[in-house]
């Protein structure tokens, strides 16, 4: 009989330590799970057995055989992964495709929804709230207050504008230097004023890297306003984007999220690595992963 098999290939980002790989891969299961794992020789890559003093590449295939434990934990919802926390804030990594909150069509899988159960674990004595949004396909860290006095404090700092989010866009065509654009964006129904700066990171063949940092906060405001610019967003085919072999979801992720403690801490700075799945993409057009 010939027995099923799990395989998963090395990502750039997640090239290094075997542990870590199958960590990121199957968040909900125990170290000492995957250690020993490990211990037995259970994965393996083409050329034998990996263990923890192992290095994988990009590349490498990642194979381990199937069983109803590894299929349980692959059935769950991937935990959280928290890149800041304090007594008033908890920031988490927002994956592309993972709703905010929930809404019609996604009632019983998002990221509060997941927040909430990790909270549930820890038995936290208090709610969480998000204090801002990304849309459905973009990625990026997401602030979320722990109460409802952190939740008005800290959303008065977002409408005050001084919180900070800085973009990494994939673009259609030449796109040179900086910049502002400027050009109003239509929200419910009507036009309004909107600024984003834009500074070319990399240009290489038909396509454009750069870094974006939104001086307002409209729906759609990046995409409506490459759009107008000439420039549209990779992958976003509502809005006129080109989609580069390989792409399958917009090429938009909020790298940085700074912004003051309005608690008396220090400021607060997140960064967000570029994801695997973006970092492929780059990677086959020959450039280089910010």
């Amino acid at each position: 009989m010939i027995r099923a098999m799990i395989e998963w290939q090395v990502q750039p980002t997640e090239a290094g330590n075997p542990l870590e790989f199958l960590t990121n891969r199957l968040p909900g299961a125990p170290r000492s799970y995957l250690r020993q794992l490990l211990r037995k020789g259970r994965v393996r890559r083409d050329d034998g057995p990996l263990d923890e003093s192992a290095v994988l590449r990009p590349g490498d295939r990642v194979i381990l055989p199937e069983s109803a434990r590894l299929r349980q934990l692959l059935a769950l919802p991937p935990v959280p992964v928290i890149l800041y926390e304090s007594r008033e804030m908890l920031i988490v990594e927002k994956p592309a495709g993972l709703a905010v909150h929930g809404s019609q069509g996604h009632e019983e899988d998002h990221l509060l929804g997941r927040i909430q159960a990790l909270l549930q674990e820890r038995r936290a004595p208090y709610s969480v709230a998000p204090v801002h949004r990304l849309d459905l396909e973009t990625s990026g860290p997401i602030l979320f207050a722990k109460g409802r006095q952190a939740a008005g404090r800290l959303g008065q700092l977002f409408m005050d504008g001084a919180a900070q989010k800085s973009y990494l866009a994939l673009v259609a065509g030449e796109l040179i230097g900086a910049g502002r654009l400027e050009s109003p964006v239509r929200a419910k129904g009507k036009l309004k004023a909107a600024t984003t700066d834009y500074r070319t990171l990399t240009g290489f063949g038909d396509f454009t890297l750069v870094e974006l940092e939104l001086l307002s906060g409209r729906t759609h405001q990046i995409r409506q306003q490459l759009s107008a610019a000439g420039h549209p967003l990779t992958g976003d085919r509502r809005y006129g984007g080109p989609t580069p072999p390989g792409l399958k979801r917009l090429f938009l992720h909020c790298r940085k999220l700074a912004l003051p403690d309005p608690f008396g801490g220090p400021d607060v700075l997140v960064e967000s690595p570029l994801p695997a799945e973006l970092a492929q993409v780059l990677n086959a057009l020959g450039a280089r992963t910010p």
